[in-house]
């Protein structure tokens, strides 16, 4: 199975590197001339050292001519050298950019099901990191292995124009190296593959602790994370030590055996040059050639073991790849231009799992303009329903439809433009305040950012700030507080004014003070669009037009506010919990 996981790999690698096939036509073709002219330089030597009989007996006008040779040998070698890296390089960086896009374009297509399930530092470590190790494992396999496989059939066939004899003698004890190399190979394979794993794991926590630094110090969980990192560290560490002994002990082993090579040509080539069978300068030629023959296998045996850990990265990184993407629009798909915000939900049944029903038969009518507040304990499936009006996630039943059309038949980007999003998670990226606003519209004039940050009430502490709306912050919002981050993400929708908005928990992190003054805001902004709100504070969704009671995904009320209090039934206990006298 892992074989047939390697060569399937394998031709995926080739198939990216297809598309490069003239440069790599030319790297072995400087390859040809590199392996060529460093194989004509021993016959050099070899013809030098018969040459040179005796004392007062060397022919120095021959050896002047032989040397000259060589010299123009060694350089045109070393320019050929220079040309195939540096091509080799190209190839390897071009192609290991592609599948990095390839994988990113991926990540921007995959259902929203796949982010939920998957730690987002093992994303990370297969985009960043595996691709990293891949790309060395590629470039050690194009500059070595491409002149490695090379020498070996040219010195062969050089070898053989000098004495066959002796070549059977190398090529009878060659493949003990290649035993050896294949034996670590398999070794290090599974290690490199559970060393790439573990990274991913270690990748993963440590996001995850970064990333909610302060609730595990708050909990006073910083020993069992501590303990947790030690556990998949030491693991890592167990793995890669293991990795890296395998892949270490290839060299010096096939050298070994390379030595049992040269021994043996040492000692035959004596034998026949005493016969004379072969004079000592194609003796000296042979040498060096059973030299050159072994080394390749030296660095192949090396590229093999890195190519062992760059299939095991490529493997993970084409596995995201090949993620099925969420599927694409409708080739006709509408085009929803400006919504008038009527929205419908008919008989809606959705799951995120089929083992445990969430929402079942929902039905709503939601007419342009009004104001819709979603209200009920946790995990009854408020959120989910927004999830579902974006269409982050598809029905499994039923359907939902916006101005009469069913929103599978409206292309998914002209739907979420339509709506505007304020979340209870702030979401913020690396750049300048005024980047962050007009996210949207990322045309907008300055005029048009301040006022929509002065309608969120933001404009007063972002002048405050250093640089202004030129303030650069980072992509946790780095010094802002909770609420900050909160305002800057209303004036975001405040600027783009889409004809339907959704609320989730829009104001949760923001004081009693600012509160009033956004939901002003809110209900200038709400004017003529339809409106999504979901909110744990009651007191913010008094003034809905209808306000829906879920549990466990079903509705169970719907009306005003003074209704559902008159009514006494979940929305008043709900009500009355929080502005209970004590």
């Amino acid at each position: 199975m892992k074989k047939n996981d390697n060569t399937k790999t394998l031709k995926r690698i080739l198939l990216c590197i297809r598309q490069y096939q003239w440069q790599v036509a030319c790297s072995l073709i400087l390859a040809l001339v590199t392996v060529a002219l460093t194989l004509y330089v021993p016959i050099l030597t070899g013809q030098a050292v018969d040459l040179i009989i005796g004392p007062g007996n060397v022919d120095f006008s021959g050896l002047a001519g032989i040397v000259k040779k060589i010299a123009i040998s060694v350089a045109v070698t070393a320019l050929a050298q220079w040309l195939m890296n540096h091509i080799n390089n190209r190839i390897t960086y071009q192609v290991v950019k592609d599948i990095r896009t390839q994988a990113f374009n991926r990540l921007e297509i995959v259902p929203v099901s796949y982010m939920d399930s998957h730690p987002t530092g093992d994303i990370i470590s297969r985009v960043i990191t595996d691709v990293d190790q891949f790309s060395e494992g590629l470039l050690m396999g194009f500059t070595q292995l491409f002149t490695g496989v090379m020498t070996i059939a040219g010195t062969l066939l050089f070898m053989l124009s000098i004495n066959p004899l002796i070549t059977v003698v190398v090529v009878l004890l060659t493949p003990l190296s290649l035993v050896v190399a294949s034996f670590i190979a398999k070794k290090s394979y599974t290690m490199f593959k559970h060393q790439s794993e573990t990274r991913g794991e270690l990748t993963g926590l440590v996001d995850e602790m970064l990333g909610n630094l302060k609730v595990v110090q708050a909990f006073g969980h910083g020993e069992e994370a501590q303990k947790d990192f030690e556990e998949i560290n030491s693991r890592l560490a167990g793995y890669s030590m293991k990795a890296t002994f395998f892949s270490s002990i290839t060299n010096p082993a096939t050298r070994f055996v390379n030595s049992m090579v040269y021994a043996a040509v040492g000692i035959t080539g004596a034998y026949a040059a005493i016969r004379g069978i072969i004079s000592v300068g194609q003796l000296t030629s042979f040498l060096s050639y059973a030299n050159q023959y072994t080394k390749p296998f030296n660095e192949i045996s090396g590229v093999v073991t890195e190519l062992q850990n760059a299939l095991v990265s490529a493997a993970r990184v084409f596995q995201l790849i090949d993620e099925e993407p969420q599927p694409a629009d409708k080739s006709n798909a509408l085009e929803l231009e400006h919504a008038e915000g009527r929205v419908d939900l008919e008989h809606v049944d959705f799951s995120y799992s089929p083992e445990t029903k969430l929402i079942e038969d929902l039905n709503l009518a939601v007419k342009p303009g009004q104001r819709i507040a979603i209200v009920g304990p946790t995990g009854c499936g408020k959120t989910t329903v927004i999830n579902l009006l974006m269409r982050f996630y598809d029905v499994n039943g039923g359907v939902i439809r916006v101005d009469g059309h069913p929103i599978q038949d409206i292309t998914r980007k002209s739907l979420r433009k339509n709506y505007g999003m304020v979340l209870q998670e702030t979401w913020l990226k690396s750049g300048t305040i005024r980047e962050n606003i007009a996210y949207g519209r990322p045309d907008a004039s300055l005029e048009e950012i301040v006022q929509a940050a002065k309608e969120a009430h933001a404009d007063s502490f972002i002048r405050r700030m250093p640089q202004g709306y030129d303030t650069v912050i980072s992509e946790d919002g780095g010094s802002l507080s909770q609420g900050q981050k909160q305002l800057l993400c209303i004036a975001r929708v405040m600027l783009c004014l889409p004809p339907m908005l959704i609320l989730d928990e829009a104001t949760s992190s923001i004081d009693t003070r600012t509160e009033i003054r956004i939901q002003k805001a809110f209900a200038k902004m709400m004017e003529g669009r339809t409106s999504f709100i979901v909110a744990h504070r009651l007191s913010t969704i008094r003034e809905a037009d209808v306000i829906l009671v879920m549990e466990a995904g079903h509705i169970v009320e719907q009306g005003r506010h003074e209704e559902l209090l008159a009514k006494g039934g979940h929305y008043a206990r709900l009500y009355n919990s929080q502005f209970a006298v004590t």
